[in-house]
C-alpha cells in the first residue's frame, strides 16, 4: 500500500432513496425522494424561524391558519387543518395567547366552544414572518428553474388529485 491507488476507498454515504436497487418499486423511490426534500426544507425553516423570530414551526403554522380566516377558527377545526391533536392545539394556543398574538373568543352559537383569532399584534407579527419565510423558500429552491417548478407543481397537483380520489373510495 505504497501508493494512493492501493489505499482502501471509503464507500460513499447514500441516503435511503439512493440505496434502492432497480428491483425496488419506482414509486417507493419517488416517495422517499419527496420525503427527503420535504424534511430538509422543513428542518431549515424550523431553524430559521427559531433563530430569527423565536418561534416554533407549529406556532407559525397555527398563525398561518388563522391568517387565512380573520373571523377565527374553532379549536377542532385548527386541529383538523394542522393534523395534530386537540391537546397540541390547546398548548400552542395557550403560548400564543400569553404573548398576546391570538385571542380566544366564545362562539356565540355554542358558548361551550371557542374560536381563536389573531390579534392585531399577531397579524403584524405573522405578516413579517410570512414575508421573510417566503424569501427563505425562494432561496432554498433557487436551484430549480421556473420551468421545472411549473412542471413539478403540475405533476404533484395531479398526484394529489389521484391520492384524493383513492381516499374517497376508502
Amino acid at each position: 500500500m505504497d501508493n494512493e491507488r492501493d489505499l482502501p476507498q471509503a464507500e460513499p454515504v447514500l441516503d435511503l432513496a439512493s440505496r434502492l436497487t432497480q428491483d425496488h418499486h419506482q414509486s417507493l423511490k419517488l416517495w422517499l425522494r419527496m420525503l427527503s426534500c420535504t424534511v430538509k426544507i422543513e428542518n431549515e425553516v424550523r431553524t430559521r424561524l427559531r433563530a430569527s423570530f423565536g418561534i416554533t414551526l407549529p406556532r407559525f403554522d397555527l398563525m398561518a391558519q388563522l391568517e387565512r380566516f380573520p373571523e377565527g377558527l374553532r379549536m377542532g377545526e385548527l386541529s383538523k387543518r394542522m393534523m395534530v391533536t386537540g391537546g397540541n392545539i390547546t398548548g400552542i394556543t395557550d403560548q400564543l395567547e400569553q404573548e398576546k398574538l391570538v385571542l380566544r373568543v366564545v362562539d356565540p352559537k355554542d358558548r361551550r366552544s371557542y374560536s381563536v383569532k389573531l390579534t392585531p399584534a399577531g397579524r403584524r407579527a405573522f405578516d413579517e414572518m410570512a414575508r421573510v419565510h417566503e424569501g427563505w423558500i425562494a432561496e432554498l429552491l433557487h436551484g430549480v428553474t421556473p420551468d421545472d417548478k411549473t412542471r413539478l407543481i403540475d405533476l404533484l397537483s395531479h398526484m394529489k388529485q389521484q391520492l384524493n380520489d383513492i381516499s374517497i373510495k376508502d
